[in-house]
């Protein structure tokens, strides 16, 4: 029934843009799911091939690229407070095929020198210390310290986790802990209100590109 659905969205003129909500029930094959999907309508920037065309990309990415959204926002706020990101040392922790992998492509297309972490890397702390840009996107609560972070660094916190708070009801937390940062980062997104908005903005304006591609393919 879903590919279905899919295919009927691929086929209809009047369709834009496609995205699908993961994580979807174990039943469902995610892969064949997303394959499924016009490449031209995937405003998620799943497809294999616009995931191919991004990783292939030596430097210049296309403008016509439909990028992930949340590494897309990510590298918009970088070079909104950095300017040129080249030669600067950026460590994404997190390896996840919606952030991690392509916000990484994405700093190098931008001439960082990347460095990919995660919960097992040896001396996380330490790798994360090294960085000017530091992007956390694995997934535990204020699993990055304050005192992980450089003096200075920019930091990204992808993360959305819902904790306790001390009154007994829930709260939005990112994976740094924001307390402790704001004292030695030069730069920091909040959670909730920081990468979020962004990833909300992206899909929009993908959706934007995807509707001017498709016009312009027919005349």
């Amino acid at each position: 029934d879903l590919l279905a659905t899919v295919a009927a969205l691929n086929e209809d003129q009047g369709v834009h843009g496609i995205l699908v909500q993961l994580p979807l029930p174990d039943r469902i094959d995610a892969a064949r799911v997303l394959g499924a999907i016009d490449p031209a309508k995937d405003v998620d920037g799943f497809h294999p091939l616009n995931v191919g065309r991004l990783f292939s990309a030596s430097g210049r990415i296309p403008s016509d690229l439909l990028l992930p959204c949340t590494p897309k926002g990510c590298m918009i706020l970088l070079e909104e407070a950095l300017g040129d990101l080249g030669g600067r040392h950026a460590v994404v922790v997190g390896r996840s095929n919606i952030v991690g992998k392509p916000l990484a492509a994405l700093l190098l297309a931008a001439n960082c020198t990347v460095t990919i972490a995660h919960s097992r890397s040896r001396d996380l702390s330490g790798l994360c210390r090294g960085a000017e840009i530091l992007v956390a996107a694995v997934g535990r609560p204020e699993l990055v310290r304050g005192d992980w972070i450089g003096h200075g660094a920019t930091v990204l916190d992808v993360g959305i986790n819902r904790v306790a708070g001390e009154d007994g009801k829930s709260k939005l937390v990112g994976d740094v802990a924001f307390a402790e940062a704001q004292g030695r980062a030069g730069a920091i997104t909040p959670v909730p209100g920081g990468v979020g908005p962004m990833t909300v903005a992206c899909l929009l304006d993908n959706t934007l590109i995807a509707a001017r591609a498709r016009h312009r393919r027919q005349g």
